[in-house]
């Protein structure tokens, strides 16, 4: 799948890119994921745990959680992302590489769209495509387009305290109906 460049070109500094761009993680996929949560890019606290949303306050883990039955924020990571794969729910970013200084979206840099072209090999049954968050929701009309279910969901991140879990609970339901 084509990204479209206007998404990416949103945002900030569309400059050549810089030799010291973060590199993203890779995708938490398999061929029986039907759910895809799409976040922007990985915060400093999961760069530095190459683990996806590891700071202690982000509500993700939670979030999945409730919605999965999973305990899954006292399990160890590896256990997580099995726990997820079973529940047919994969993890990923819209951005492959960036320069950020600490983890607000607002300051992402020469922003590098992850390669979304093998989504359909590595992931055929995939049919909703989940957006944490209105940067990474940027995305949602490309997803659309080649025929994925698309939700933008309000951020997990703790810097996006305008809503309660209850209420952030109750708008990531829609990921699963």
């Amino acid at each position: 799948m084509q990204i479209c460049p206007a998404c990416v070109l949103a945002m900030p500094d569309t400059s050549p890119p810089q030799p010291d761009l973060h590199q993203g993680l890779p995708p938490v996929i398999d061929t029986h994921t039907r759910v895809l949560v799409l976040g922007s890019f990985p915060g400093a606290a999961s760069l530095a745990a190459r683990q996806y949303y590891a700071h202690p306050r982000n509500q993700f883990w939670p979030l999945l959680g409730a919605l999965t039955g999973e305990p899954l924020p006292e399990l160890p990571y590896a256990e997580r992302l099995v726990r997820l794969l079973a529940h047919r729910i994969g993890v990923w970013d819209v951005l492959g590489a960036c320069q950020r200084e600490g983890s607000l979206d607002s300051n992402i840099r020469y922003p590098q769209a992850n390669d979304f072209t093998r989504l359909r090999a590595l992931a055929p049954s995939l049919r909703r495509v989940g957006f944490n968050g209105g940067t990474s929701g940027r995305f949602a009309p490309q997803f659309a387009a080649h025929g994925y279910e698309t939700v933008v969901l309000p951020s997990s991140s703790p810097a996006h305290a305008a809503r309660s879990f209850e209420q952030k609970l109750a708008l990531w339901r829609s990921l699963l109906d």
